[in-house]
């Protein structure tokens, strides 16, 4: 059953978007009586479809038990290669994108931050319907470096230069943690400067291995390390 988001509920039944109707009736020509699956409050809700509205026949709880939230803070980049990461990450798990302005970016989006959030959120909400995901990844505003302290949790950021410390051995030696957040730098990686400055607010510097990945590659391969490492 195709899988979409509610965030309102009158009596029995599910509103959804004009966009989530417009993809019901037009892309996939569903009719009243089809059946489709609407989360709403973190629930799986079963409906059947009449006039418009999402019928609710059954509620089903998430049966996940992964409490660990997974936060990536990612550099701007090109539109092509941003998309990319946000649709993938979200298929493998994250909870949260920070997208981050750092030195060696190539993009800055002057004057379109609002409508770029617009944009990626329903990327994300995308990718989560067809993912079959409860959540859809929270997206938030664009910051800059100097903006990412205070965070309570496991702090990682990936580099070019740690030899030594592998994010496989990083993740081994941390038992426990309910909160990880993972910085990967922009094409031409992170400064060394900024790379200080992550260090001096509790990032540890880890390694992703000896080969140069794009930036685009950086944090699906880190979140794929995630999903293996924490597999029941």
């Amino acid at each position: 059953m195709q899988r979409y988001f509610s965030n309102c509920k009158k009596n029995n039944e599910l509103i959804l978007s004009d966009e989530d109707l417009y993809h019901i009736n037009t892309v996939m020509r569903m009719y009243d009586g089809d059946m489709i699956e609407v989360i709403y409050n973190d629930k799986l809700h079963i409906c059947k479809l009449n006039e418009n509205k999402a019928v609710v026949l059954d509620v089903l709880e998430n049966s996940s038990n992964n409490n660990m939230k997974v936060t990536l803070i990612v550099p701007l980049l090109k539109e092509k290669k941003m998309d990319y990461i946000l649709q993938k990450a979200t298929e493998l798990g994250v909870d949260e994108i920070i997208p981050v302005m750092m030195e060696r970016c190539v993009c800055d989006f002057k004057n379109k931050h609002d409508k770029k959030i617009i944009r990626w959120t329903k990327i994300c909400k995308e990718a989560s319907e067809q993912s079959k995901r409860f959540t859809i990844p929270k997206i938030s505003n664009i910051c800059k470096l100097q903006d990412l302290q205070g965070f309570t949790g496991v702090k990682l950021v990936c580099s070019t230069k740690e030899k030594e410390k592998t994010i496989k051995k990083s993740l081994k030696s941390m038992c426990k943690y309910d909160k990880l957040y993972i910085v990967s730098g922009p094409e031409g990686g992170l400064s060394l400067k900024e790379e200080k400055f992550l260090n001096e607010n509790g990032f540890v510097s880890v390694s992703l291995g000896d080969q140069i990945l794009r930036a685009e590659t950086v944090p699906l391969f880190v979140l794929s390390v995630i999903n293996y490492e924490n597999m029941e």
